[in-house]
């Protein structure tokens, strides 16, 4: 394969010798590469784009030789999804429903409750019109129809969202597997107690429910009482046993109650010790023995599972934990084990082992998947190993005969043993005829469908078959013979024919069309030269136009692009003439030319080549100054080469003023010589031509000497301020609040934001704009009043605002607009104590203003919805990372005008200015404290068109976290257990001191505002990968069937 770059250069190599108007008929074939060689099947791995007889790799190979018919279609067999003879019906699983799906099919093998639910008045059902679909609305609805379904439906699962929706259960959280049950079978005896048939209200306590009582005994009296209870689980604690009578015989154990938790004993009439047991009184047809595998864990804060080997009988004798078992029957039969796969209490799949009533043999019940077991047994496979974890590679215990293992079993089900010659009719449960309707309804619907999946396949094998003699037959046809009539046919039209997937549109031509209406010979690529037979057929199946065929060769655009390609290869000889030429000294009548222009006028001269032949098509040159020519010219003239300026329009622009005459920045401009000018002029025929004696715009001319005369005026202007307020330029000699000074009972304040500007515009006059006025309604009320007090001042409200001396003041009112004075006034007064001093401020202070501003920044501070924090890591109990000074950054324009300002002090350091404790640089006062004016705006509050800038600079083994106010601790110690690898129980967290531990607690409510730096100070962590597991599996707080159907009631 020939690549497509080399077949351009060969189709156009002739135009060398070839004037436009020499131009034949072999030249042109040549340009649209009529006579290439067509490839052949084999040569090529993909198909030649720039060979139009390359007729390989355009998807023929698909439909070339024998195809199966299934490759005609991507529709499944819908006889997959029908239900296999003598099996059971899976249940879908909607995202993290499995949990559900489990008990529903153990519920369903319980034939005594699926009898007792068939049997169940439903109104809504028995007079349903079978035209429309059948929705339940009560629980008991749902699970009858879900039941019936699942007994004789055709389908191989259904889909049980009705009855989850009914719940109001999250698909997509998988919820504790243990409380569902409890909290759906205790729903459910809630809706069956309100029938009319007094067996179906008590069906749930018929079949699940035992009694059994607390039995305490006095150790002083010997008095015994008893509290009865009903169960309809039992909860056996596994951690630490071995086997199922372990686990049973401790729940039954004697427990001593003395200390704190001793008995009071009405005999006695005083707390006494005592002991306190389990009595049985009776057990259940059916029970569910609880495994408690997900416990709390106090170490974590949350739920964790034990995977701990249990051993469990098939046939389980409840005869030894009864005092009395006369006329009682005590064997039970395993007939259910639920299992959940993982390691975490908070994620993992849950598969459930059911033994049919009728035939005895075991089924696993995986969602949509169910697998009958080999023989009559039990087995729970290789999947009970899943949990296996890289700390815990316990080995699996032999177990005895009629005995089973699981490390992942957390609910028994056992079935009361009956006798052998029992009524077959206990094991055979019909659905009534209602029901049996609703399935007949939704098994039609089940066959339809199966019915129009199959039609669509049946013709979509049909039309493929078509497709395929049709290609076999064209496609002998395409390739076009020397000699003989042809036709080009769209390349993407061709493979989208070939592509069985892609709906076939009329074949569109006018995409490859010159100016002329005939194909353009640079789209010869896109398109495919075939046989004009086949163009026939092709046309007269699939309509479409305008047909290219021989005729349609252009040659105005061949002629075109043999003046540009030869105009080419002349301009790269100008160009390096002209770079040798604008060397030398201009001796005669010389030019102006823009040195920009001068620059790129290659580029531009390509441009302009390409504007007269009217192409689209962008140059090779166009992109950045490089193409095919573009050698070293940057070493043949550094002048011209001093970097790539925006994109130029047109020639010698960048000498013309918005005047149109000649721009009066000589400096971007260069004289040349007229031989280099007329070579130029040849490209740019347009070009503005400026003589050498050409004078610059009038018109700039006057307006520059006025922006001269501007900014002498504004420099006067600067010099005299600076003069008449040299301390305050400087900051020397300032007033300060903390020491109020002795020869003076009044000050003035201004904002600190206008000295800042005003210093701005006396160091560089000719750059910042004059300050006009003092706005200092920045700094009081709407009604007028003054915003802080004297104390606030004291206390960091003074990097708002500047203090004058009244001999400032009075220039400042001479030199700018004030709009309102202010003034704080000291009033010193003798008494008999001695002497006292009070301040007050001109205007008075608005309290209601000032205690709204308080309450809005405490506000600001504690209803923050996306803020910054850091945290710290300690390293050890003696030392904290080492706390660099922050270090002070500004923007690039702030940082640049700093530079700038600021004096060159040596050693490196500002003598005139102390680093307070938050950072920021305060000039230095004899009494240490901070001044009233305050030299960078670091760490300052935004009042008013006051900015606020806080900058914080992060330490080594320091994060920033983006946090909300009303985010809880326990969310905030996830985030840094993912910043730090840290988990959240080994997190010891406080702030300026005080410990954070209440994991609850909003951080807006325990004082954690913007930019505030958390200490974190991490135990040991505690090498259990399934705890930590559960630590990142929950990322909010459980809440687990809360705002479900199940608390409903």
């Amino acid at each position: 394969m020939t690549p497509r770059l080399q077949l351009e250069k060969a189709a156009w190599r002739w135009v060398e010798s070839v004037k436009p108007e020499e131009i034949s008929q072999e030249h042109i074939e040549l340009a649209y590469r009529i006579n290439l060689p067509a490839c052949k099947r084999g040569t090529c791995r993909r198909n030649c784009k720039g060979n139009p007889n390359c007729l390989v790799g355009i998807g023929e190979q698909t439909w070339l030789g024998e195809i199966d018919e299934n490759a005609f279609h991507n529709i499944d067999d819908p006889n997959s999804e029908r239900r296999d003879k003598n099996t059971f019906v899976g249940l879908t699983n909607l995202g993290a429903t499995c949990y559900v799906n489990t008990f529903l099919q153990v519920w369903f093998h319980n034939l005594e409750l699926r009898r007792s639910l068939y049997q169940c008045y439903n109104s809504r059902a028995q007079e349903h019109n079978t035209e429309s679909d059948y929705e339940p609305q009560s629980i008991c609805e749902h699970l009858q129809y879900l039941f019936a379904l699942l007994q004789n439906s055709n389908r191989k699962y259904i889909d049980p969202s009705g009855l989850v929706k009914a719940l109001g259960l999250d698909t997509g959280q998988q919820q504790d597997a243990q409380e569902f049950s409890k909290l759906f079978l205790s729903l459910l005896e809630d809706t069956l107690s309100k029938q009319k048939s007094l067996t179906l209200q008590n069906v749930i306590q018929q079949q699940f429910c035992g009694q059994f009582s607390y039995v305490t005994v006095c150790n002083q009296c010997g008095r015994s009482s008893a509290r009865p209870s009903r169960f309809y689980e039992l909860e056996l604690n596994i951690q630490g046993h071995k086997n199922l009578t372990d686990c049973v015989t401790e729940f039954l154990k004697e427990e001593k109650l003395d200390g704190d938790n001793r008995y009071l004993c009405e005999n006695c009439q005083s707390k006494q010790n005592a002991t306190r047991r389990i009595r049985l009184h009776s057990l259940p047809p059916t029970l569910n023995l609880q495994l408690m595998r997900f416990v709390f864990d106090r170490q974590t804060g949350h739920k964790k599972k034990l995977n701990t080997y249990i051993s469990f009988p098939e046939q389980l004798d409840m005869a030894p934990f009864f005092e009395v078992t006369k006329d009682k029957k005590c064997v039970y039969e395993l007939s259910a084990v639920l299992i959940h796969r993982g390691v975490s209490a908070y994620s993992g799949h849950y598969i459930a082992h059911v033994k049919d009533a009728r035939t005895s043999d075991w089924y696993k019940f995986n969602d949509e998947e169910i697998e009958k077991m080999e023989g009559k047994k039990l087995q729970l496979g290789t999947e009970d190993d899943f949990a296996e974890t890289v700390k815990s590679q316990t080995r699996k215990p032999k177990c005895s005969k009629g005995y089973h293992c699981s490390r992942n079993a957390y609910m028994l089900v056992y079935k009361i043993q009956e006798e052998e010659t029992i009524d077959p009719s206990k094991t055979t449960v019909q659905v009534p005829e209602f029901l049996q309707r609703l399935v007949d309804q939704d098994n039609h619907k089940f066959e339809e469908w199966c019915s129009e999946m199959s039609d669509m396949r049946k013709q979509s094998v049909d039309k493929g078959k078509a497709k395929h003699e049709e290609v076999k037959e064209l496609y002998e046809l395409l390739p076009a013979r020397d000699g003989e009539p042809y036709e080009f046919i769209p390349l993407d039209w061709l493979k989208k024919w070939l592509d069985d997937s892609t709906a076939i549109k009329k074949i569109d031509s006018t995409h490859f069309l010159c100016s002329h209406g005939k194909l353009h010979p640079d789209k010869v690529g896109d398109v495919k030269r075939i046989s004009q037979p086949a163009g026939q057929v092709l046309y007269e199946r699939y309509g479409g136009g305008p047909r290219l065929d021989g005729s349609t060769l252009c040659r105005e655009c061949v002629g075109q692009r043999c003046r540009v390609l030869r105009l080419k290869n002349q301009l790269n000889e100008d160009h390096k003439e002209v770079s040798n030429l604008v060397k030398r000294t201009v001796s005669d009548e010389g030019y102006w030319v823009g040195k920009a222009s001068l620059r790129s006028w290659r580029q531009l001269a390509l441009k302009q080549l390409e504007k007269d032949e009217h192409e689209s098509k962008p140059s090779n040159g166009e992109s950045n100054g490089k193409g095919e020519h573009a050698d070293n010219n940057q070493e043949c003239n550094p002048e011209l080469s001093e970097g790539n300026e925006e994109e130029m329009k047109t020639f010698n622009e960048d000498i013309v003023c918005t005047h149109g005459g000649l721009s009066i920045l000589d400096t971007e401009r260069k004289l040349v010589s007229s031989e280099v000018w007329t070579k130029l002029r040849a490209y740019f025929p347009e070009a503005l031509e400026f003589t050498q004696d050409q004078s610059p715009c009038t018109h700039c001319q006057t307006l520059e000497q006025e922006e001269k005369d501007n900014e002498a005026v504004s420099k006067m202007m600067a010099l005299d301020q600076k003069n008449q307020l040299l301390n305050l330029f400087h900051e020397k000699n300032r007033p300060t609040l903390t020491k109020w000074p002795q020869d003076t009972d009044l000050l003035y304040v201004v904002p600190l934001f206008f000295v800042d500007e005003w210093r701005k515009f006396i160091r560089r006059p000719t750059k910042s704009s004059p300050v006009s006025s003092v706005g200092n309604s920045l700094l009081v009320c709407p009604h007028g009043g003054f915003m802080f007090t004297y104390d606030s001042l004291i206390n960091g409200d003074t990097q708002h605002i500047a203090l004058l001396w009244p001999s400032e003041w009075e220039v400042i009112r001479k030199l700018f607009i004030v709009d309102q004075p202010i003034s704080i006034h000291c009033l010193r007064q003798s008494s008999p104590t001695g002497l006292t001093t009070s301040y007050t401020t001109q205007p008075d202070l608005c309290w209601d203003c000032r205690e709204g501003f308080l309450f809005q920044q405490q506000k600001d501070l504690r209803e923050y919805t996306q803020a910054t924090i850091y945290i710290r890591k300690i390293i050890d109990d003696k030392r904290m990372i080492k706390e660099a000074v922050p270090e002070l950054t500004a923007s690039s324009s702030e940082a640049e005008e700093e530079k700038e300002e600021q004096p060159k002090v040596a050693g490196g350091t500002d003598p005139d200015f102390s680093q307070s404790e938050d950072g920021a640089k305060r000039l230095k006062l004899s009494d240490g404290n901070a001044a009233g004016v305050t030299s960078l705006e670091t760490n300052t509050t935004k009042l008013g068109g006051i900015r606020r800038s806080t900058r914080h600079r992060k330490l080594r083994g320091e994060k920033a976290l983006i946090v909300s106010a009303n985010q809880t601790l326990k969310e905030l110690k996830i985030q840094i257990m993912h910043a730090f690898s840290v988990a959240p129980f080994d997190q010891n967290l406080s702030i300026d001191g005080k410990n954070l531990t209440d994991d609850s607690a909003t951080l807006g409510s325990l004082g954690v505002i913007p930019e505030s730096i958390i200490s974190l100070k991490a135990d040991e962590p505690i090498a259990d990968f399934a705890a930590m597991d559960d630590v990142y599996q929950v990322g909010m707080p459980e809440e687990g069937f809360k705002g479900t159907g199940l608390l409903g009631h």
